[in-house]
């Protein structure tokens, strides 16, 4: 009798089960990958409820499942570490779940909106039936503008009506090189299929992973980085119903792998790429010729990062010039003055980061969050001058705090845009195993064996 009345119920025996404290090296890694996959779902479940948007609703009941079975998956095997079981074979492993996830909430959902979007909604100004996110028709317009006016942008002052929010084009030139394929060969429903530029986004960050691991040699990448990367909402979510930011973020990395193995120069080349593309990410220019200059540690070398900054400077140039002496306004008014909501229209980026909040009480407040950038900028400088990267990893971390706080506190941004330091720290991670020192033989062995 009284060991039943000293008896823990049996919910707090079964909690107990995930919550003591870890007795075998497998639990806590388990244990962040239930709480990873419980967050997941919290975001999935009300995007597939009460979203506005149609692809968003279409990916978070694909993606509700996913991350479901993660929460599932993961909780069977922290329960069976915890009961001293061990599970084999495929389901015994911790990437099974973001395997599912990349099938469910990736290429499924994708595969099913290029379908739907060919029934034509694009430029409705019905959210609800969007199967593309509207940066995917205009890149693909810019394209085509491209081809035939030698500017993707169009002059928005000789429209004969009043500009629209989709008649910009807020990204740099490169971003067109997306939609060329939808230029030139779309026409028929299987064409257009094949050439929607979300494809063209996914295989150019793909292309990016694989570059960026081949030139770290193939390291082991740790689960938490491909959940940080990869199996994330903002990841997922952006593949599925638009693209262009995982293209963006995966030339950045491969731009700081190649600072990282010595190659100055093409990484200057690859970030020009990538500062023609975006805006956004410029301040990444910065830590990397820091890094570059500082990468033998016997010194500076300043031969690197003459390379790295010619390259830069020459390739920006290059890709900028001929676009901007078409249509010096247009490019201004696109590229400059909307994404500061300076232009004829005012940028609808929004959501609810501090920046944006602070900027919403008024002109004093929208004064305090451009001093709240400047204060996070000339920090993070402190930072890199104080305290310079001494390996790509670390140059992966200045740029993902920079452009962190950079999204946080400017006023006109997406939450979106959060995808970039996720991203980055994922890629630190693997930035860590690829430079951490090779264990002896011996260690070797035994880590083998066990």
């Amino acid at each position: 009798m009284e060991t039943e009345v000293g008896r823990a119920p049996a919910w707090q025996r079964t909690a107990r089960l995930f919550t003591a404290p870890a007795r075998t090296a497998e639990a806590g890694p388990l244990r962040w990958d239930l709480g990873f996959y419980l967050a997941c779902l919290a975001f999935a479940l009300p995007t597939a409820l009460v979203s506005e948007f149609y692809g968003y609703r279409v990916w978070g009941n694909f993606a509700t499942v996913a991350y479901g079975f993660g929460v599932l998956h993961s909780g069977w095997l922290l329960l069976s570490a915890r009961t001293g079981r061990t599970p084999h074979g495929v389901l015994g492993s911790r990437w099974y779940g973001i395997a599912v996830v990349a099938l469910l909430a990736m290429i499924l959902p994708l595969l099913l909106l290029v379908i739907r979007r060919l029934t034509g909604v694009d430029w409705l100004i019905t959210p609800f039936s969007w199967a593309a996110q509207p940066e995917v028709w205009v890149i693909e317009r810019s394209a085509d503008l491209l081809l035939h006016h030698g500017t993707p942008y169009v002059d928005v002052t000789a429209l004969g009506r009043a500009p629209e929010v989709n008649d910009y084009t807020p990204y740099g030139p490169v971003m067109a090189v997306f939609g060329l394929p939808r230029a030139l060969f779309g026409g028929t429903p299987l064409t257009d299929a094949l050439t929607d530029a979300r494809w063209m986004f996914a295989l150019a960050a793909c292309a990016c992973v694989l570059g960026t691991l081949k030139l770290l040699k193939w390291p082991k990448v740790p689960v938490g980085a491909a959940q940080l990367a990869l199996a994330c909402p903002l990841t997922a979510l952006t593949w599925a119903v638009a693209g262009p930011d995982l293209a963006i973020v995966g030339l950045l990395v491969l731009a700081c792998a190649l600072a990282a193995t010595g190659r100055a120069a093409w990484s200057g080349l690859v970030l020009a790429l990538v500062v023609s593309a975006k805006l956004i990410v410029a301040p990444a220019a910065a830590v990397l010729a820091v890094f570059v200059l500082v990468r033998r540690g016997k010194g500076l070398d300043w031969t690197a990062v003459g390379r790295f900054a010619s390259a830069l400077v020459a390739a920006t140039a290059a890709l900028h010039l001929p676009v901007y002496l078409v249509d010096p306004a247009a490019f201004v008014e696109h590229v400059f003055r909307f994404p500061l909501g300076m232009g004829a229209v005012r940028s609808p980026a929004a959501s609810p980061l501090p920046g944006h909040l602070i900027a919403e009480l008024g002109v004093v407040g929208r004064v305090t969050a451009f001093v709240l950038v400047g204060a996070a900028a000339v920090a993070v400088l402190v930072w890199l001058v104080r305290r310079p990267p001494a390996n790509g990893s670390g140059a992966v971390l200045r740029i993902a705090v920079g452009l962190g706080a950079l999204i946080l506190l400017t006023p006109a941004t997406r939450y979106g845009y959060l995808v970039y330091p996720l991203v980055l720290l994922g890629a630190h991670l693997v930035f860590r195993v690829a430079e951490a020192p090779a264990a002896p033989p011996a260690q070797q062995s035994s880590a083998t064996s066990s």
